[in-house]
């Protein structure tokens, strides 16, 4: 067993070499590093925080002017039978944006970048409100319907705006499946994980990893898995309205807590992130660049603005307009970065552990022990350390099994769109459960997850290459969604007004009449 992690830790790195490159070029050539200024910014940043700019710009700041307009759709109850509501839209795409990097990730890469790469991640959300707009908003005018559902995204825009081409659909299925494997192992080794520290909290003594409880917890893991996320989108939905909710607010309200024990502490804070954002202290790496994107790579890991993968359950909202949901989607990105890696960035900054005697043995802790450590610090008794450390581990324990759920029902409508023959589903079907189980046979033995961050931070980049290319492609009709919808003139959006056949909009235009 142990040489085959050997071999698996050997392609990782491998792989972790290619994301490398693609995250870093060209700043890793020193004709450019050496550039003021625009040599600090790799290619992928200039994309991605570049795009959300373009964006913002062309659509009047959409996500500023219609922020209090997204929190009304999802005030609004679904009357149609067709499709999920944009609420429960809302939280099954949370499900999978907010996911254990809000935790692992914004400790990662304050540890790294310092308290400045929240800074960064601030900007990149910002301005990827409106990617998300743009992607969701994109998502909604090709949904197409499935019986009782409604599907779409990047595969199915994809393939529309390049004229109709089969195989590009096909491509970028295969290419959202390729994400999910790779994003796979991380969840499956954080979901198993987070059991382990529950118990261990519990109990107050530490728990082998390859003891029953771990075997235990994996057999249900794959049973609540297969259970849930192969009932179709709408039983997801029915399990992903309850958890998100839950999980999100024992959250937020842990960390509240905190802060307001600590509020003396809050000044240090915000100075440390401006000040680190431009001149990060030599602990960190000691260099603007290196803040920089650790901010960026992280932010979209944890909100996933322009991947294209979040696209998939904007599609399946009966939205009553197209940029209905793209508001929505905007909030979406608002919540798991301004709101809850903020407050993730809270605990590791304020807790100020690097600050300390023990600062050597804070930067050797691993990510979640690293944010426990810092936790701990600010809770005001030992008798609440425990407390704390029982709520996070639960939280980060759903955060990963949602996202688990919501990968594994979306790689299935991928999965159909390249064919819809039943050997072949069981196929992938059975692929993402050896891969799941995979992520949760390295924690069982006990082995180290950098190696499979090292996947998803390949996976993310390489679809957000596949993605945002395709955002321009379709602008003009999300800039014809968003002029109509500005108008609010009452009529439909129909075909006439998308310029571009959109049978779903047609039909429900007809339905009204």
């Amino acid at each position: 067993m142990q040489a085959l992690f050997d071999v698996i830790n050997m392609v990782c790195d491998k792989i972790q070499v290619v994301s490398d490159l693609f995250w870093d070029f060209p700043t890793n050539f020193d004709w450019y590093a050496n550039i003021p200024i625009l040599g600090n910014f790799s290619l992928a940043i200039i994309l991605l925080v570049g795009s959300g700019i373009f964006f913002s710009f062309r659509l009047g700041f959409v996500q500023v002017r219609r922020f209090t307009y997204g929190l009304r759709v999802l005030r609004e109850r679904a009357a149609e039978t067709t499709g999920i509501s944009p609420l429960a839209a809302f939280f099954l795409s949370t499900a999978m944006r907010v996911g254990p990097g809000n935790i692992l990730g914004v400790t990662g890469a304050i540890s790294v970048g310092g308290p400045g790469a929240l800074f960064w991640m601030w900007i990149s959300a910002f301005f990827g409100m409106a990617t998300a707009f743009c992607e969701s908003t994109l998502a909604q005018i090709f949904k197409e319907r499935k019986d009782d559902e409604y599907v779409g995204g990047l595969a199915f825009y994809g393939r529309r705006l390049l004229k109709g081409s089969a195989a590009v659909g096909v491509f970028l299925s295969v290419m959202y499946i390729v994400y999910a494997l790779l994003c796979f192992p991380a969840q499956g080794f954080n979901t198993i994980s987070a059991v382990g520290q529950i118990a261990e909290t519990v109990t107050g003594h530490a728990i082998p990893t390859n003891s029953a409880l771990y075997w235990i917890a994996f057999v249900v893991l794959i049973i609540a898995t297969i259970a849930i996320s192969f009932g179709g989108i709408k039983k997801v939905t029915k399990v992903t309205d309850l958890l998100v909710p839950i999980m999100a607010c024992v959250y937020v309200a842990t960390v509240i807590v905190l802060t307001v024990v600590n509020l003396d502490r809050i000044p240090w804070f915000f100075a440390s992130i401006i000040k680190g954002a431009f001149k990060p202290e030599a602990v960190f790496g000691g260099a603007f660049g290196v803040a920089l994107v650790q901010g960026v790579k992280r932010g979209l890991m944890s909100n996933e603005a322009g991947q294209g993968t979040i696209t998939m359950p904007a599609a399946a909202s009966n939205a009553k307009h197209p940029c209905d949901q793209g508001c929505v989607q905007a909030l979406g990105v608002f919540l798991d970065t301004i709101v809850i890696c903020t407050l993730t960035g809270f605990v590791v900054i304020m807790g100020r552990v690097w600050l300390t005697d023990n600062s050597a043995a804070w930067f050797e802790m691993g990510k979640l022990p690293k944010f426990l450590a810092s936790a701990t610090e600010l809770a005001p008794g030992t008798a609440f350390n425990t407390v704390v450390s029982l709520l996070v581990s639960v939280c980060f324990g759903l955060f990963a099994f949602t996202c688990l759920l919501g990968f594994m029902s979306f790689t299935e409508i991928c999965a159909n769109r390249i064919s819809t023959d039943k050997r072949f589903i069981n196929v992938i079907r059975v692929l993402c459960l050896i891969v799941i189980s995979f992520g949760v046979l390295t924690s069982i033995a006990g082995l180290d997850l950098s190696s499979l961050w090292n996947l998803s931070d390949f996976a993310n980049i390489l679809i957000c290459y596949c993605n945002i290319p395709l955002l321009y492609v379709g602008f003009k009709y999300v800039k014809r969604a968003a002029d109509h919808f500005e108008r609010s003139d009452g009529t439909p959006f129909t075909s006439e007004v998308a310029g571009i056949d959109v049978p779903v909009w047609d039909e429900k235009a007809a339905g009204k009449k």
